[in-house]
């Protein structure tokens, strides 16, 4: 009775594995899934390796996401304002690879697309008529094209010339970096560090927010960003030109005999990338600063961003989550350090999640290499 008992609790336990390992062969997103988790518990070997609490690393991490510090039972909801302040431009950068690679594009640019971004809307927010709402609209709206320009030069050379995209946005993410040095250190009053004062108009914060998130530093770029990932799902899933886009990443050739114009839908996927970047730079530059920087290197928002796309599989939700994990992050920093973990573990976390996700294509070799040995076994037996 007993043997016969752990045999179909055996019979169980193998069904059941054999219905997780199909559905993290199946699904993109369980993928992913696992992927953090394995970032988050090589993270957690590695903090008790080195002598640390790991629960420093949980306290820190629930803390940005609620406000409630476990040490003392305080709450302050400012920390939430922080991590969704993080978490924008990780999305909109995110957004300039995701879309771009959904065309079958490899989009290295975003941070020059950034860059791009940032510095026009310094520039508006200094030069632009100081009319308070219409200032600052009209700075992120140049900031957007200016991205959109930059990412745009790079779909045309891709299209027209075959230039390799990679190459291409790699040389133009220096190329904005230092232009963006030149123009900013020719503004007058500048120094080596930063540029006049912005005036009060150009700023994109707004009192409610403030006020709700006890004086945090979120700002118009969260409803922003909240339309920016409605225009993502609905320009890629939802309209014609989406479709030729997606048609275009499957197989160019056979789009373009479907009468598809590949050309002017690689074009138009690189612009709408280097758009979302661009106004990813121009809501840090007028949402996080009250002065115009001088960049000495980069922000390396694009490049993460590169990372929130592939986790978040280069789709509008998926992306946005990953977004706000690696936003999750980067606001976690300093309160690791009062828990006694060093800051660094959330670029350790980062690169963990990167190196997984560059495996996912083992993991589903994997997966499916149990299923058929498990499928095997199944037709051994029934013989």
């Amino acid at each position: 009775m007993s043997q016969e008992k752990n045999r179909f609790g055996a019979a169980g336990f193998k069904k059941s594995a054999t219905a997780l390992e199909n559905f993290l062969l199946k699904s993109n997103g369980a993928i992913s899934v696992l992927v953090i988790v394995l970032g988050f518990l090589f993270a957690t070997i590695l903090i008790a390796l080195v002598g640390r609490n790991p629960a420093g690393m949980y306290k820190a991490l629930f803390q940005s996401m609620t406000g409630l510090n476990l040490n003392n039972g305080k709450w302050n909801v400012r920390y939430i304002g922080e991590w969704l302040n993080y978490s924008v431009p990780f999305i909109f950068c995110g957004f300039a690879m995701a879309f771009a690679s959904r065309v079958g594009l490899f989009n290295v640019g975003g941070e020059g697309q950034y860059i791009v971004g940032m510095t026009i809307a310094q520039l508006g927010a200094l030069y632009f008529a100081q009319i308070p709402v219409l200032q600052p609209a009209l700075a992120l709206a140049l900031a957007t094209l200016g991205g959109a320009a930059w990412g745009g030069v790079v779909g045309w050379f891709k299209a027209r010339f075959e230039v390799s995209e990679v190459v291409s946005t790699i040389m133009l993410n220096y190329i904005a970096l230092y232009l963006s040095r030149i123009v900013t250190l020719a503004i007058p009053g500048s120094n080596t560090y930063k540029t006049p004062n912005f005036p009060a108009s150009a700023s994109i914060k707004i009192p409610f927010l403030t006020k709700l998130f006890n004086n945090s530093n979120l700002n118009a770029g969260l409803f922003l960003c909240l339309a920016g990932i409605m225009a993502y799902y609905v320009i890629m899933e939802k309209t014609k030109a989406g479709f030729a886009m997606r048609a275009t990443g499957f197989n160019k050739d056979a789009a373009r005999a479907a009468g598809i114009p590949v050309v002017a839908s690689v074009v138009a996927s690189m612009a709408i990338a280097g758009a979302f970047a661009g106004i990813g730079g121009g809501v840090v530059a007028l949402g996080s600063f009250r002065y115009g920087r001088v960049i000495t290197g980069m922000d390396n928002y694009g490049f993460t961003g590169m990372a929130v796309a592939l986790v978040g599989n280069c789709t509008a939700l998926g992306t946005a989550l990953a977004g706000l994990l690696f936003g999750l992050l980067q606001a976690s920093q300093s309160l690791m350090q009062t828990n006694n973990i060093p800051k660094e573990i959330t670029f350790i976390i980062q690169g963990l999640v990167v190196v997984f996700i560059a495996f996912k294509t083992g993991f589903r070799m994997f997966f499916a290499w149990r299923l058929k040995k498990s499928g095997s076994k199944g037709q051994g037996g029934v013989k």
